[in-house]
């Protein structure tokens, strides 16, 4: 009986413990949660299937734009082009208008925070003619082997599509772009001429249905038929930084599921794991012994803390310390000890050189009293010696 509810625990704890097995009551159908600090995948859901990404392909045209555009304050005129069919069509625009001046700062903004179409039209007509061939061959170069784009605003088209993991690796492209950053958790922003006012549509809808996700600094939004309601954020608690990408969310206009679910996942993790130091530099993890020394012992302490994000519960028994070297210390022991290795469960997370960093001190009275019968027996033979030349000497005289 005891073992097979032993073997009950281990499953149970397998499954709660094993973040990629978990299931969220959330209607997103793609994606993906990384810790941004590790750079490591906390969760995942069809995160390689290939889906419509309605405005989340706004973020590869602000990318496209700031690495071909040398001033973003430079301003430019927007023209009939710009505003060609976006209102017939119904599509979100971020209101600038015919003959308007504005700079490329301007766009970037109505182009991420409002997802203004406009914006997306106006600036791939002023950076390049060729501005879908950019697009794509970037996606090709970041490594992005399951994306394609047909437009720079994200309209529903089977040549214009990505998967969660995909958009994860553009996203942090995005995040490394101080501008781009910048805008993205920006909650507010008036053009430079003062005329329009752009507002975060994350925290817009947050609070009119009142999700508290207060931990999102920013994000972009998605929305069209094809793709669903999808979001990509970044958020910080506890000091942890969270990167997630949902898509294919149920859009009904009576919830912004996307904010509801990303609220569902980031408050999982949030709530059940943290940063935890599975390492402390102060406590010894060996106790060496000494020869001949005043130091009874030598203790051994790890070289640093280590933080490792784990669940709030973890075993701290599963942190193994391998030591590989000297088991005992005397005054001709050289500085380096040996190697440790630390595991966390099966896995290699440091490997450290270990070295003597404490002065020894080498202790006459010990050395005698543990070898007092090889003193004695010197001393004898000595003894013995000096008094067969004695004799010797006596004979001669």
């Amino acid at each position: 009986m005891k073992n097979i509810l032993k073997i009950i625990t281990i499953f149970l704890l397998f499954f709660t413990l094993n973040v990629k097995a978990l299931e969220f009551d959330i209607t997103s159908k793609n994606a993906i949660l990384y810790n941004l600090d590790s750079n490591e995948v906390l969760y995942e859901k069809l995160s390689d299937e290939k889906v419509q990404i309605a405005s989340l392909t706004k973020l590869m045209t602000a990318l496209i734009t700031v690495e071909n555009v040398d001033d973003i304050n430079r301003q430019i005129i927007i023209t009939s082009e710009d505003l060609r069919g976006l209102t017939e069509n119904n599509l979100v625009t971020a209101g600038f208008t015919l003959g308007q001046s504005v700079t490329y700062k301007d766009l970037l903004y109505g182009l991420l925070l409002p997802s203004g179409a406009d914006a997306a039209t106006a600036l791939s007509r002023n950076v390049s003619d060729t501005f879908i061939d950019l697009m794509n061959e970037k996606a090709v170069k970041l490594k992005m082997n399951s994306t394609h784009f047909s437009n720079v605003i994200g309209l529903d088209d089977e040549n214009n599509y990505s998967t969660a993991k995909d958009l994860s690796i553009l996203y942090k492209e995005v995040l490394k772009s101080d501008i781009l950053k910048e805008i993205i958790t920006s909650k507010e922003y008036t053009t430079s001429d003062g005329s329009l006012t752009f507002k975060s549509t994350i925290s817009r809808n947050a609070n009119k249905y009142g999700i508290d996700v207060h931990y999102i600094l920013g994000g972009k939004t998605g929305t069209t038929d094809g793709a669903g309601l999808c979001l990509a954020s970044i958020a910080s608690e506890n000091e942890v930084n969270y990167m997630l990408i949902t898509l294919g969310a149920i859009y009904d206009k009576k919830a912004p599921h996307h904010i509801e679910d990303a609220k569902v996942i980031y408050d999982y993790f949030i709530q059940n794991y943290s940063n935890q130091k599975i390492v402390d530099k102060t406590v010894s993890y060996k106790t060496l012994k000494t020869k001949y020394l005043k130091e009874d012992k030598i203790k051994l302490y790890p070289k640093e803390d280590i933080v490792k994000y784990l669940p709030n519960n973890y075993d701290k028994n599963d942190v193994k310390y391998k030591y590989d070297g000297v088991e005992e210390v005397d005054i001709f022991t050289n500085k380096k000890l040996g190697e440790l290795k630390i595991y966390y469960k099966d896995e290699l997370i440091n490997t450290q050189k270990v070295k003597l960093n404490t002065k020894i001190h080498f202790d006459l009275f010990k050395f005698l009293k543990g070898n007092i019968i090889y003193i004695l027996a010197i001393i004898t033979i000595l003894f013995i010696i000096i008094k067969i030349l004695l004799r010797k000497k006596s004979i001669k005289k």
